[in-house]
């Protein structure tokens, strides 16, 4: 790409200088680089949740573009930095499950940042964005080529992120995957895996709530009315009508829920 284009996805948040800290550190290696926000309020070390979000935004960008995304609860210790080639785009994360849904989506490489070159000097415990996945991804939108960065590995960690189990006869136990800015819960059921909830009686089970009600839009429900929608992911969302339904219920990402179809 003439102009490359690096996305920041953190759980640091907009209060510190942590996100501004790591764009500095990318024009200095990568000037011309542009450099577009996904996400820094992906709730502290929620990675399961960090990679929903990946896995739903990334493919809305031009091939090429690298993906940052520092989730890391376990940073300083001896998990992995990652460089990751699918679906056309790079993908740089610790080692910890961040990347599963995209690995999910799309054949993949990956390998570990190794080359201290590709790294900052000095290395701190607590701020590898800044000095390890800033400056490797800058490095990259330069045009250094992947074998650089380190060797190929077969045992990225994955982790089941929108994993569904049946519970017995039409019940099922996912989980909230994430809860957006309006206060929807988007739930780990895909709408092309649960088509019956289009036709058949239901029951959605989350916090102390039972919720029987599908919605095709919002104007269609009460104001604070609680329902089940399709949402733009494809997956199931419990919603409040100009409400926030996680506030409403306690919940936020990794809260288990049920679906039952009668």
């Amino acid at each position: 790409m003439p102009n490359p284009l690096i996305t920041l996805t953190t759980d640091f948040g907009l209060s510190d200088h942590f996100v501004g800290v790591m764009k500095g550190v990318i024009a200095g290696i990568a000037p011309k680089a542009r450099i577009i926000d996904i996400c820094h309020h992906i709730a502290a070390y929620n990675v399961a949740e960090a990679a929903f979000v990946i896995s739903e935004a990334s493919p809305y960008f031009p091939k090429g573009t690298i993906h940052v995304v520092v989730v890391d609860p376990g940073v300083g210790s001896s998990r992995r930095p990652l460089l990751s080639e699918a679906g056309g785009h790079f993908f740089l994360a610790p080692d910890n499950g961040v990347l599963s849904m995209v690995f999910d989506a799309a054949r993949h490489t990956v390998r570990v940042i190794s080359n201290p070159r590709m790294m900052r000097r000095e290395i701190s415990r607590t701020f590898h964005g800044r000095d390890v996945f800033a400056p490797a991804a800058a490095h990259l939108a330069k045009g250094v080529k992947p074998p650089v960065f380190g060797k190929l590995i077969h045992d990225a960690i994955r982790i089941d992120v929108a994993a569904n189990a049946s519970i017995g006869g039409s019940s099922w136990r996912g989980s909230i995957l994430k809860a957006d800015g309006f206060g929807n819960l988007i739930t780990s059921f895909p709408i092309a895996q649960f088509t019956g909830i289009n036709t058949r009686p239901f029951e959605v089970r989350v916090g102390r709530e039972k919720i029987h009600r599908l919605a095709l839009n919002y104007a269609e429900t009460e104001l604070g009315e609680i329902f089940v929608i399709v949402g733009s992911s494809g997956h199931l969302e419990i919603a409040t009508n100009q409400a926030s339904a996680a506030e409403r219920l306690g919940c936020s990402a990794g809260a288990p829920v049920e679906l039952e179809l009668y």
